[in-house]
């Protein structure tokens, strides 16, 4: 079949690199793709939110499966707009439609979700434009660290938080009186910190059965020993050592079993990946997040581990058979670095030429925020690659993604050099 893939960064790139080895993939196009995803698959040009365009490459290149890597088109309806277009209405599209993917779209949304069906999550409030002085009250009941979230996507900086009230009442107002992150805040949520130790885990789902594919841990804050901002990801690491059977039975029959049935129970079709932001506090599992789409860089992990043909998978999707399949996990370790520009997450310039090393061994690289410019390869993001190695133990991967991200350079490159530290 052919196989139109949307996006541009290293979890379309993981994606790619995945879905080219299938047995079903006659041709793979991925838009609007990267330098690196070109060695998988042609590279077009278009935006994936122009959903005119989308139609048009799906049309001129006879495409049967849509797979969306990113989570903004599926928010905005995407495959809604296939399902309503006579043309569309048979091509698969995996990824939910809008309803679902409001599990991401709006965390007001998700933590309502969450309450209706008994998932575990933190205590939460609500508040809208006008509520300031109600947000204030609430905040002051709460146990700093104080935890806000803008309610729409927000690019993966929507999230403040702040041990000290003042600062936390000064942005509950730069939210909901100011612009601070434009439409994603128009709704603020407010809730309480959960302390303990993050895991990601995902499923793979018809919308009546589910896989579960292999956990990571991803690393968000810019600074060693998870100090200064948050990022969209500095690295990821799979399996998890402390993600064990009895963990792994509490998060299925806590909260992976009671959202597939709440979805099913509300009428909202899903088709495609669920990605769980967990807590584990004191050995019990809670929702931080839902994000309807593989994470970035956990994709850069966990893909590597999954020793299933994916595109035979994701095609059992449209028939509701994926419980026909068990999933198949390559039993070695994967370690990611991700390699950013510096400035980031803050302001970075763009441009900068990239050196690769010539012999990279069997690790593999994934371009997220690069371009080819008059025959260079050079910088276009602030996250610009995600390094993966396997091995045995994670240590070894580890050592193994740091030697050549050692190699690789381009001006002000930046990576963490201490992931795993709270693991070993």
């Amino acid at each position: 079949m052919n196989i139109l893939l949307l996006g541009g960064g290293g979890r379309e790139h993981a994606l790619a690199w995945k879905l080219s080895q299938s047995r079903l993939t006659d041709s793979l196009y991925i838009m609007p793709g990267n330098p690196g995803t070109q060695h998988h698959g042609e590279t077009l040009e278009g935006n994936p939110l122009d959903f005119d365009r989308v139609k048009d490459v799906v049309l001129s290149h006879n495409i049967t499966m849509v797979v969306v890597g990113p989570e903004e088109p599926l928010v905005r309806g995407i495959h809604d707009f296939f399902l309503g277009d006579p043309q569309l209405a048979g091509v698969q599209v995996v990824g939910p439609q809008a309803a679902g993917a409001r599990l991401e779209g709006s965390k007001a949304f998700a933590k309502e979700f969450m309450v209706r069906h008994g998932i575990p999550t933190a205590v939460y409030k609500v508040f809208a434009e006008g509520e300031v002085e109600a947000a204030e009250k609430f905040l002051s009941l709460l146990t700093p660290p104080y935890v806000l979230k803008a309610d729409g996507l927000a690019a993966g900086k929507g999230v403040l938080i702040h041990t000290d009230y003042a600062e936390a009442c000064r942005d509950v107002r730069e939210v909901l009186q100011g612009d601070r992150f434009g439409e994603a805040g128009k709704k603020l949520v407010i809730e309480e910190f959960l302390s303990g130790i993050e895991a990601s885990v995902f499923v793979l789902t018809d919308g009546d059965h589910y896989l579960l594919l292999p956990e990571a841990k991803d690393y968000k804050r810019i600074g060693e020993g998870d100090t200064g901002p948050n990022t969209g990801g500095m690295g990821s690491l799979s399996p998890v050592p402390f993600f064990n059977d009895a963990l792994r039975m509490k998060v299925v029959k806590k909260i992976i079993e009671p959202t597939i049935q709440g979805l099913r129970h509300e009428g909202i079709p899903y088709s495609g990946f669920i990605f769980f932001g967990l807590m584990v506090v004191n050995g019990d599992p809670y929702v931080i997040e839902y994000n309807v789409r593989m994470g970035d860089p956990e994709a850069e992990s966990v893909i590597p581990r999954l020793s299933n043909d994916l595109a035979e998978l994701m095609s059992s999707l449209g028939n509701k058979t994926l419980d026909r399949h068990d999933v198949k996990v390559d039993p070695r370790c994967a370690a990611t670095v991700m390699m950013v520009s510096e400035g980031y997450p803050g302001d970075y310039t763009k441009g900068h030429s990239i050196t690769l090393p010539d012999d990279t061994g069997d690790a593999l690289i994934f371009h997220a925020g690069t371009k080819a410019h008059q025959g260079s390869l050079v910088t276009n993001g602030g996250r610009v690659l995600a390094v993966t190695s396997m091995g045995q133990t994670l240590p070894d991967a580890l050592s193994q993604s740091f030697q050549l991200a050692n190699k690789i350079d381009f001006r002000g490159c930046y990576y963490r050099k201490d992931l795993g530290f709270d693991l070993f």
